[in-house]
């Protein structure tokens, strides 16, 4: 197994439709699949999808989120396909690691439906709300072509990360940002 290099936004393998797989159940698709567990366990993230590794095909991983914010047990989809269940849109944040240090308001279906295949090519078929839709519509756009940038409606709300923790902060001791803003 082998941590893999991520694709950053303005990489043409993120701006194109990735390729079906054919046979989910090929030695080549495995080692994708725990060389992407393996990058994505080494950088700390929570889902990948196979364009961020380079390789453009239909095939995401990502950890279902669990009780009490845990992570649950890690998904691999190839082939997904998604079904919006609700006409119900929320405003999340989302970051990805094709777009370090950046972190935007994004609107997801809240209700969905995804289906897709194991890499024994057995049936994967779940329903899905809340953060969970939210890493599974994230990690399938990348098989789109579409990063996170690309779905916001407000861009005012495309913020740096570090900026993000200083207003949280803030939020929590008001006094902080002035005391930072006048050190400045």
């Amino acid at each position: 197994m082998s941590v893999l290099k991520i694709a950053r936004m303005g990489h043409p393998v993120l701006q194109q439709i990735a390729r079906p797989v054919a046979d989910p159940s090929h030695p080549a698709v495995h080692r994708l699949a725990a060389d992407m567990l393996e990058t994505l366990d080494d950088i700390g993230g929570l889902g990948l999808a196979a364009p961020q590794v380079h390789e453009s095909v239909r095939v995401v991983i990502f950890h279902v989120p669990g009780a009490d914010d845990e992570l649950g047990p890690t998904t691999v989809l190839v082939n997904p396909v998604i079904e919006p269940l609700s006409d119900q849109i929320e405003l999340g944040w989302e970051g990805c690691l094709s777009v370090p240090g950046l972190r935007g308001e994004v609107p997801r279906h809240a209700h969905i439906g995804y289906r897709g295949l194991s890499l024994n090519g057995e049936t994967i078929e779940r329903e899905a709300e809340g953060y969970h839709a939210r890493v599974v519509q994230h990690e399938c756009d990348h098989l789109d072509g579409i990063l996170y940038p690309q779905r916001m409606t407000d861009l005012s709300r495309l913020i740096f990360e570090s900026e993000m923790r200083r207003y949280m902060e803030a939020r929590e001791d008001p006094g902080a940002e002035r005391q930072e803003d006048a050190a400045q």
